[in-house]
């Protein structure tokens, strides 16, 4: 008897666990619904203004900004880790450490100076259990980062850059690709690189496209390569959101399911158990009425 309790208290205890991975999964479903949508918005306006960053560069001028100028030598380089500020996402949390540790050491050889951001409290807590300095950190980054939140953290980093006091920023976060499909990556953001390039290749364009400049090709520069890395560093941001709903979706689902098989197995080993009871007692009832009838 006491083993049957047992099984029907664990089967409730597992039933409970499981409402709670189903509430998540379908929260963290509808996240993902309006986390991709934005995402998907703001994939079409960094490819559109990369296309006129390109058709600036097509265009035959002579021109140059200091945010697509490397530097001859790079003595100060920061690394900023997106990370999720909860965990229940299976190995979102993890993949991205595991590829940004690796490029902090490459920094740490190559360059004098290395500055550290992390975005989230997993990440945080990770260089803590590690015991690597974290120079600035941000947990308020939530499900649906704004543009001007990512704006004040870009406009720091392009002032940092104009001045000299950094010389390389890059970027480590979860590129989402498809539902099936998020990686891992670490990306430099700064310096842009040549007007052609970006994280995003633009569409194909014509070889020569004419265009009017006013007042000035120059100050059309001036306003596009800042917003340019502005809309990138939004993008990651928004990339790697859109990938922890992800994750967490998938890692509710499947401990969803894993909690239905074991409750399936539990069931069939409590009503074994209770058979073997059952068949005890009415052995014990016979044994009982032939003891009376001898």
């Amino acid at each position: 008897m006491a083993k049957a309790r047992a099984l029907d208290k664990r089967r409730k205890s597992i039933r409970n666990i499981r409402k709670i991975t189903r509430t998540m999964e379908l929260i963290a479903t509808a996240r993902f619904k309006k986390a991709m949508d934005r995402a998907a918005a703001a994939t079409s306006y960094t490819r559109r203004i990369t296309q006129l960053v390109a058709d600036l560069a097509h265009a035959g001028l002579e021109v140059s900004h200091p945010l697509l100028e490397e530097r001859a030598e790079t003595k100060h380089a920061a690394l900023l880790v997106l990370t999720g500020n909860r965990g229940l996402c299976g190995g979102y949390n993890s993949n991205v450490l595991r590829q940004s540790l690796p490029r902090l050491q490459e920094l740490k050889a190559a360059v004098p100076r290395v500055t550290v951001s992390v975005s989230g409290k997993r990440g945080l807590t990770a260089f803590k259990f590690r015991n690597l300095a974290v120079d600035t950190s941000f947990t308020h980054f939530e499900d649906k980062p704004s543009f001007d939140e990512v704006d004040l953290l870009a406009s720091c980093y392009l002032e940092q850059y104009i001045t000299g006091e950094i010389d390389r920023l890059d970027v480590a976060y979860t590129r989402f690709i498809s539902v099936s499909r998020q990686v891992a990556v670490v990306e430099t953001l700064l310096p842009l690189g040549s007007l052609d390039g970006g994280a995003e290749k633009a569409e194909a364009t014509p070889s020569h496209v004419p265009y009017e400049f006013l007042p000035s090709a120059a100050s059309i520069l001036e306003e596009v390569v800042p917003t340019s890395f502005k809309v990138r560093l939004f993008k990651c941001f928004l990339d790697a959101a859109v990938s922890e709903q992800v994750a967490r979706m998938i890692a509710m689902k499947s401990a969803t399911e894993n909690a239905d098989g074991l409750i399936k197995m539990l069931s069939m080993t409590y009503n074994r158990a209770r058979q073997t009871q059952i068949t005890s007692e009415l052995l014990d009832v016979l044994g009982g009425v032939e003891a009376l009838k001898g």
